[in-house]
């Protein structure tokens, strides 16, 4: 019998396991908690937690101190056993069974000696015991219950010892503390498992939405899905690093969630980018490709060059000579409307005289052969968008900052707009959308901005350029620190740490993967060479 002073012990070692069940957030370490404290309550040598699933008792954790068993949980070692039917082949309640029993009837079941027990089959006990050399005896078998009365699964310990080593049966005092202790454990199971369905869905709101901008352009589908990969990849780097300007940054698995959503919605204000921007591959590209209108009018002035050659108003070496250039100007406009990462000045001026020349259209009216938004595309210097559409893309930021404003975050989800809204700033504060500076930006936002950019300039399915090797893109990133662009604290984590070759290992063609020189690109990025 226990005296007044050990019961409140007891009851003092319950309440503060119930405070160290609602702090507990993993639900594998969660399990094992319940486990571990329901054993040390009442002394048992031994212990299994199941949980209920598909009218299936299965195996969670499994432990025999004695023996040195410890399985599930946090262990890392995975519980082979197979699960416990409720109901046998033929449909019959699996009364059978001491811990199918418990759920069926609803009840705990307080056995002294599984050897002289009867109504219960264990023959499975006998097997272990007879190959460990183990004495399974005293069982205490308890249905684990939440707030909606749902049996959610079954706390089962074997063999309490006493204080002389010998096992003794388990009391009417070790029954109530841990029915009390499976209640408690029951909800806070339960609002784990009811937190994490709430993230799931969340999570899968959230690829909805990336769904939604991948079934508009193939090409940000896939950004969306890897510019958070390599965000984590980056801040676990930066999180190991212990040493230099970013040695004080830590982050837990909180913040590391909250990075991982960031990173998710990042995009997410490109559901209101049109398309035709977006999948902008070429410079004449609108809902199609205007270079067809453009060589059907070469087709057509060499048509009239070969009317003035019949009419006599030039000869057939005129000709040939004016459809070598007709071809040349052609051949060059196809070259331009790629576009690319540089278009000289020379060939600005000659879309500018090519735009010069005319055509003589059906009515008979001589028509530019370039028009004037032509022009303006053809000339584009970097890639395929103009200064007003590389403006609508840019504004995708400014959506994505007022779509996650809008909503109610929660505590630890608070900074999520701050890191998704500032991938496209720059240190020395000539980003967009709102300029602002190194100093005024989060580690994890100049984290995500470094993501960004190595994701778009190695990517292989963007409509405009093949994916560059690493050795291009990390010279492109360096040249990008030298010039204020990106943080050079962090690249130099990226560099070191070869984050970059993990991603291009996960990632990236084997083609791309080229020989990079880790300490050049570093001179690079302090200005030190070229």
């Amino acid at each position: 019998m226990l005296t007044t002073s050990d019961l409140q012990s007891r009851l003092e070692r319950l309440n503060a396991i119930g405070i160290a069940l609602s702090g507990e957030t993993n639900i594998n370490g969660l399990m094992e908690t319940i486990l571990v404290a329901a054993k040390s309550l009442v002394g048992a040598d031994a212990g299994t937690l199941y949980l209920r699933r598909d009218e299936m008792l299965h195996f969670e954790i499994v432990m025999t101190d004695s023996l040195g068993i410890a399985l599930g949980g946090t262990t890392g070692k995975a519980v082979s056993l197979p699960p416990v039917p409720l109901q046998h082949v033929d449909g019959s309640p699996n009364r059978n069974n001491v811990v199918a029993c418990a759920v069926l009837e609803d009840c705990t079941i307080n056995i002294e000696d599984a050897y002289t027990a009867e109504g219960y089959d264990f023959s499975g006990t006998r097997k272990f015991d007879q190959s460990t050399g183990y004495r399974s005896q005293s069982f205490l078998t308890v249905p684990m219950k939440n707030h909606e009365h749902e049996i959610i699964g079954v706390l089962q310990l074997i063999n309490p010892t006493g204080p002389d080593g010998k096992v003794h049966a388990f009391s009417a005092e070790d029954q109530r503390l841990v029915e009390s202790l499976a209640s408690q454990a029951a909800i806070a199971l339960t609002n784990r498992q009811l937190i994490r369905s709430l993230e799931e869905l969340f999570e899968a709101f959230i690829n909805l939405i990336n769904l939604a901008i991948d079934d508009k352009s193939p090409y940000t589908g896939g950004h969306c899905q890897r510019v958070p990969e390599l965000t984590l990849l980056i801040a676990d780097a930066v999180n190991r690093t212990h040493e230099g300007a970013l040695a004080d940054f830590s982050m837990n698995e909180r913040d590391r969630y909250e990075l991982k959503i960031a990173g998710m919605l990042h995009d997410c204000g490109k559901v209101t980018t049109p398309v035709h921007v977006v999948d902008k591959g070429t410079k004449l590209q609108t809902l199609f490709d205007r270079i067809e209108l453009v060589e059907a009018r070469l087709e057509i002035l060499r048509r009239d060059i070969e009317l003035a050659c019949v009419r006599g108003e030039i000869d057939a070496a005129e000709r040939d000579a004016q459809w070598a250039q007709v071809e040349e100007d052609r051949v060059f406009l196809l070259r331009a409307n790629a576009g690319g990462e540089f278009m000289r000045d020379e060939d600005v001026a000659r879309v500018a005289a090519i735009a010069g020349r005319s055509w003589i259209a059906a009515d008979g009216a001589p028509r530019p052969l370039l028009t004037a938004d032509e022009v303006e595309n053809l000339s584009i210097r970097k890639g395929t968008l103009t200064d007003a559409e590389r403006q609508i893309i840019n504004h995708h930021v400014e959506v994505t900052i007022q779509m996650l404003q809008a909503l109610p975050w929660p505590k630890h989800l608070k900074n999520v707009t701050e890191f998704a809204g500032g991938h496209h700033e720059r240190m020395d504060g000539k980003g967009y959308p709102r300029g602002l500076t190194r100093d005024q930006m989060s580690v994890q936002a100049r984290i995500m901005g470094v993501a960004d950019v190595f994701e778009a300039l190695t990517a292989c399915d963007r409509p405009y350029k093949h994916g560059m090797k690493l050795s291009q893109s990390l010279t492109i990133l360096a040249r990008m620190v030298n010039e204020g662009h990106i943080d050079p604290d962090i690249f130099e984590v990226f560099l070191r740490e070869k984050v970059w070759l993990d991603y291009a290992r996960r990632y990236l063609h084997a083609e791309q993967a080229d020989e990079v020189d880790v300490e050049q690109l570093l001179r690079i990025a302090h200005g030190e060479a070229r």
